[in-house]
Parts: C-alpha cells; sequence; structure tokens
C-alpha cells in the first residue's frame, strides 16, 4: 500500500512530537511504502534532514512557500471568473462556509498562469472591492488588498500543486495540510484520515489574538479564515482523528461531524527507556525536553528555576532540544538568566535524549499549547516525575483519564511561574512521592500508551482505508 503523510511545518527539518510520531509511524511500518508531502518555509529549503528517512519513505516531496515571492508578476489580468467561482472566493474570504469543490476545480483545470499573476489579477481586485463595500467601508483599500493577498497566498501555492497519487492519504494536522488532503480526496477519491496532534484552529487563533503584527480589525478576517481551512479538512475527511476525549470535544465544538471522530493515543517504545537505565548523581537534577521557542515559554520556566535554586541552591537546570528555531528568543532566555542571576543552566543543544533521562530527578514542561507530549510519555517510562502546565493532554497523561494507576506528576496554570515552582519544590523535598509517581507512570504508559498500541490502530485504519473509509473505527474501539 502506498500512504501519502501530508506535514505543515515539521518533518523532517524540524525536530519534536510531530516530527518523531511521523517518523515512527513510517519505520514501524516496513511492509507499506511512505510519501511525505511536506509543507516549509522558504529557509528550509535545501536544508539537511535532521532525520535518518527510512528506506520506505520513497518520495519526499515538498512545497517551499517563500519560493513564490520571488516569481514575476503580470497585473491586470482576468480570468474569466464563473458566479459560483466569484462566490467562492468571496466566502473563503468573509465567512467559514465556502464551496471547496469549486475552488479545488477552478485550480486543477488549468486555467491560471500562475497564483501571483492571479492574486494580481483584476478579478481578485473586483473581489477584494465587493468585500471593502460590503463588510469593511471604514477599512482603506490597500490595507485589505494586501492583508488579504499575503493571507491567501500560502492556501492557493499550496492547491496549486499536483498532489501524489497514493492508496490513502494522512493529513497530520488541518489548516493547510488538511486542506492538501481534501484536495487529494477530491482529485483521487481516495480515503483521508485527518489526525490532530493538538487543535491547529484553536492554535492559530490564540497566535491571532495575541499577535502585534495583524491590525485589530483584521484579526476577526484571520481568524474565519483558518476556521474555513478547519471546516475543508473535517469536510472531505473519511475520519478524523485525535490524542485524547479533550481534543475531541473541541473538533465537535469546531463543526466536525461526530461519525468521523476517533482517539488514537501517542504511543512510545518502551525497550528504549527502562528504569534500569537511570543513575542517581550528586545535587537535584531538573530538565525539559523541548524546543526553545516561545510557544514553549522557557522563560516561565527559568523564572520557575530561580525560585527553586532559592531553596535549592545546589540544583542543576537542563534545557534538552534546539536553540536554532527561534534565535533572538534564545537570546530572550539568555538575557533573563543574566537578570535573574540564574546559576547552574545549561542548554544542550541537540542531544541523545535518554542520555540525560538517565540521571534527572523532575522533567518540567511550561508550555502555552500541547497535544499528548512524546516527552512527558517518555519520563514515566524512566519512572520520572513531571510538573507541567495543563495544557492539552497533559492532565490526562499525569493523573490519568479515570484509570487507576495514581498520580505522576501535577500541572499548574500557564504561565504561573511561582505554582510551578511550589510543585517542583515539593517534589524535591519529597522523594518518596518522586518514586510513588514515577513508578505510577511507567504502569500508565506500559498500559496504555506503547507504540506497539498505537501502530497496531494505524495499521488497522489503513487497511479498512483501502475501503474507502466505508468501514469506520469507533471512539470504543479505538481506546
Amino acid at each position: 500500500m502506498k500512504i501519502c503523510l501530508i506535514s505543515e511545518g515539521a518533518y523532517p527539518h524540524v525536530t519534536g512530537g510531530v516530527s518523531s510520531w511521523i517518523q515512527s509511524i513510517i519505520t514501524q511500518m516496513p511492509e507499506h511504502d511512505f510519501i511525505v508531502y511536506s509543507i516549509s518555509a522558504k529557509e528550509l529549503k535545501g536544508a539537511k534532514p535532521k532525520y535518518t528517512l527510512p528506506p520506505n519513505l520513497i518520495e519526499l516531496r515538498e512545497i517551499h512557500l517563500g519560493d513564490y515571492l520571488d516569481q514575476a508578476i503580470v497585473t491586470g489580468k482576468r480570468y474569466k471568473l464563473t458566479e459560483a467561482e466569484r462566490l467562492a472566493f468571496l466566502s473563503l474570504m468573509s465567512n467559514r462556509q465556502t464551496d471547496w469543490d469549486v475552488l479545488f476545480n477552478f485550480f486543477t483545470s488549468g486555467r491560471i498562469d500562475s497564483v501571483m499573476n492571479f492574486l494580481g489579477s483584476k478579478d481578485f481586485y473586483d473581489i477584494v472591492t465587493i468585500l471593502c463595500e460590503k463588510r469593511f467601508m471604514q477599512v482603506p483599500f490597500t490595507d485589505m488588498f494586501w492583508a488579504l493577498r499575503s493571507m491567501l497566498l500560502p492556501l492557493f501555492v499550496c492547491i496549486d500543486q499536483k498532489v501524489p497519487v497514493a492508496d490513502v492519504y494522512h493529513s497530520v494536522s488541518t489548516g493547510y495540510a488538511g486542506v492538501l488532503g481534501a484536495l487529494a480526496k477530491y482529485q483521487y477519491g481516495k480515503p483521508l484520515l485527518i489526525t490532530e496532534h493538538g487543535i491547529y484552529t484553536r492554535e492559530r487563533e490564540e497566535e491571532i489574538i495575541k499577535s502585534s503584527w495583524i491590525k485589530g480589525y483584521f484579526k476577526d478576517v484571520w481568524i474565519d479564515y483558518f476556521y474555513s481551512l478547519s471546516n475543508c479538512a473535517y469536510q472531505y475527511a473519511d475520519d478524523v482523528s485525535t490524542l485524547f476525549e479533550g481534543n475531541r470535544e473541541i473538533q465537535l465544538e469546531l463543526g466536525c461531524p461526530p461519525n468521523k471522530t476517533f482517539l488514537i493515543p501517542n504511543g512510545i517504545d518502551v525497550a528504549r527507556f527502562s528504569p534500569e537505565l537511570r543513575a542517581t548523581r550528586p545535587g537535584i537534577h531538573i530538565g525539559a525536553i523541548v524546543r526553545v521557542v516561545p510557544i514553549k515559554d522557557i522563560k516561565t520556566m527559568l523564572q520557575a528555576f530561580a525560585l527553586v535554586q532559592e531553596t535549592f541552591p545546589d540544583s542543576n537546570f537542563y534545557i534538552i532540544g534546539p536553540l536554532d528555531e527561534d534565535e533572538d528568543y534564545y537570546d530572550e532566555c539568555l538575557d533573563l538568566i543574566d537578570t535573574l542571576d540564574l546559576q547552574n543552566v545549561h542548554f544542550t543543544g541537540p542531544v541523545n535524549v535518554t542520555d540525560y533521562l538517565t540521571f534527572m530527578d523532575i522533567l518540567v514542561l511550561s508550555s502555552i499549547s500541547e497535544g499528548q507530549p512524546l516527552v512527558i510519555l517518555e519520563a514515566l517510562a524512566m519512572e520520572i516525575p513531571f510538573v507541567s502546565t495543563d495544557v492539552g493532554g497533559c492532565r490526562e497523561l499525569l493523573e490519568g483519564p479515570e484509570d487507576h494507576y495514581g498520580p505522576a506528576g501535577t500541572t499548574v496554570p500557564v504561565m504561573h511561574f511561582h505554582l510551578l515552582a511550589l510543585e517542583i519544590i515539593k517534589l524535591i523535598e519529597r522523594p518518596e512521592s518522586r518514586m510513588t509517581y514515577g513508578q505510577n507512570g511507567r504502569e500508565r504508559v506500559l498500559n496504555r500508551y506503547t507504540l506497539h498500541m498505537m501502530i497496531d490502530r494505524y495499521k488497522s485504519y489503513y487497511e479498512k482505508g483501502e475501503r474507502h473509509g466505508r468501514n469506520r473505527i469507533s471512539t470504543e474501539a479505538s481506546v
């Protein structure tokens, strides 16, 4: 079977949970051929992969969005839009209900010579004019024109592509990857699975609300636009999976049909994470396995570490993960360390994580948004207790989805560094709790979150998917 995985901004050039998940899916199913269709920024063009590409990855096809900005533009052309096409474009820019069949047909018909030319055409100019007259009379036309152009360019670049031919399509988010999966469904009629690790629409909504570069009156436009992309993915998908019940409930709120939804939790290879590998070192060793980027909120973690160090001066803090994804943010973190006069902080960069898990006493996560972090599962498999912000599925992993294994750590509200510090201090002071939490966590992982369980569920889906999604996997059967 040939399976096409469609991802956005991740594999194989960026490390992290989603990329590791993709690598596991491919390597654990050597009997199937895989295509990875990856959407990424221009800066990653020609970048060396961060993963060893498996032999059954028969094609890696990439869309580098920034490439199109270098194209010459012929402005003022006409593409003879039908009324249905004009309405479809208008609805894409102004509400969440869009006739995607019409848009897909337009972009796959061969009628446009260039996405850039279309965005500079009289047709696009007319559509923006109508939108301004109906909804944004107080907004300067030039502001609206350039805002919509920048908003729509990545989408139009994606759906102007020829999607690889496969037996099953699996988009690893909604958003642009979800729309590409929908386009594949439209073109080839093959089954489409959407998997959401985090809820893409909500994550983009939070970013837009907090952003300073989007003017206030455009924020609603951007938010509606991303809701429209998710609705497209949900509409065309045969099935929509996610990692835990909380995410599924959000999918239903966003309009995903209940009969399409089911759960497949993450899983890890527990054989790689044995407590027997652990060896105690003098002092206190607290770690965070993270990318140094704003969504991981490293600054809150550092503020918490400063409070911990006031009580335990011999404590050591390890921030384990790549430093180069947002160099400005990394520099800001270094400045904060100086301001706090924080000692014994070690930024490791890319390393073998298992080497550090062997001597960690406590692991920490201070993220603003998460799905179901693999790093928590890996720590629990090593019997390391965890303190995390209460985001995504973290509480479920640490406290259990109404199971009998007992707590494996604690959660605190986002950005509350003093509460994060308090929970770390409690665990330092109570070694017996650390031991109990660790044992509870390993039992939970062994019985609910193994790689074997996860792979078997996806294998089952792919086999059923070959029958064009007619036999759905129920939520109950997947948990």
